[in-house]
């Protein structure tokens, strides 16, 4: 089983939609794989890392100091602890009339192990086609192809750190097509003895590359100048934005993935050429 459904919304601060979509409703499917025998892949998150002081390494120690810096992260964060306790045995359960009581008082569904195979895919800055229709959350190469089109600049946020210059905030983008050669090669692989192991894996390029360099590449699969602009970021997510992301990718690559990951430039050169421009 493939779980890609998540609320994705950064800007969403009720936590109690995380937690029933993001938490709970794993929590649902993770059982229904472990109890049917089903390997299990789900999307986790890059946010999950908060502002990256601690690193970006996929490790099993990581996720239980992490402090992600929204709701949504948090939520992703918390599955993925879930996932870790229920596979490594961590977890110090005791059972009640109502379930099954953590040692910390708060209830959760009842503990049973987990898939026969399963791994959780921290994404990084995931772009490419079919994200037409998450508004707000789409990737900056599309909203930058609408204002192209529309008013031919492109606006960035500027930096409020004094450590960035304006537009050279860094993420890891990764190219749609590259996220699913790796879910491909992961069910390839799930049920046979060249398995990798289970656990949490990070999915990004392993390059930081900046926002301008992205509006740049996509003025250039337009066959036009750069004309970028600097905004200032809304405040209502100034104090929860991350300013740097590069995925460690050791762990997939000792796993045995050999295949290369599409540059910055060649990933929005087809997305626009091929896609985009045609919309």
């Amino acid at each position: 089983m493939v779980h890609l459904g998540a609320r994705t919304d950064t800007t969403e601060f009720n936590y109690a939609i995380h937690q029933e979509l993001n938490v709970q409703y794993s929590q649902m499917l993770w059982q229904y794989c472990t109890q049917h025998g089903i390997p299990f892949i789900y999307a986790s998150s890059a946010a999950t890392y908060g502002d990256g002081a601690m690193g970006y390494d996929d490790n099993h120690e990581l996720p239980f100091l992490l402090k992600p810096l929204n709701p949504y992260g948090v939520s992703k964060n918390e599955f993925d602890k879930w996932a870790l306790e229920q596979a490594e045995g961590l977890r110090e359960d005791v059972q009640d009339e109502d379930g099954w009581i953590r040692t910390d008082g708060s209830h959760t569904p009842n503990p049973t192990g987990a898939p026969p195979f399963w791994a959780g895919l921290k994404f990084f800055n995931v772009y490419g086609p079919h994200e037409y229709h998450k508004g707000r959350m789409a990737s900056v190469i599309w909203h930058s192809f609408n204002q192209i089109r529309q008013t031919g600049a492109v606006k960035l946020f500027r930096s409020h750190r004094p450590d960035f210059a304006d537009g050279q905030q860094l993420r890891d983008f990764v190219y749609v097509k590259d996220v699913v050669r790796v879910i491909g090669w992961l069910l390839e692989k799930a049920s046979t003895a060249q398995a990798p192991a289970s656990g949490l894996y990070n999915l990004g390029t392993g390059q930081a590359r900046s926002f301008y360099d992205l509006a740049a590449a996509t003025f250039r699969a337009l066959d036009l100048q750069p004309n970028i602009e600097f905004i200032d970021m809304p405040e209502d997510i100034r104090d929860k934005y991350q300013y740097f992301t590069e995925a460690n990718m050791q762990k997939l690559c000792d796993a045995g993935y050999t295949e290369a990951f599409t540059s910055l430039e060649a990933g929005v050169d087809d997305y626009v050429r091929q896609y985009l421009r045609h919309l």
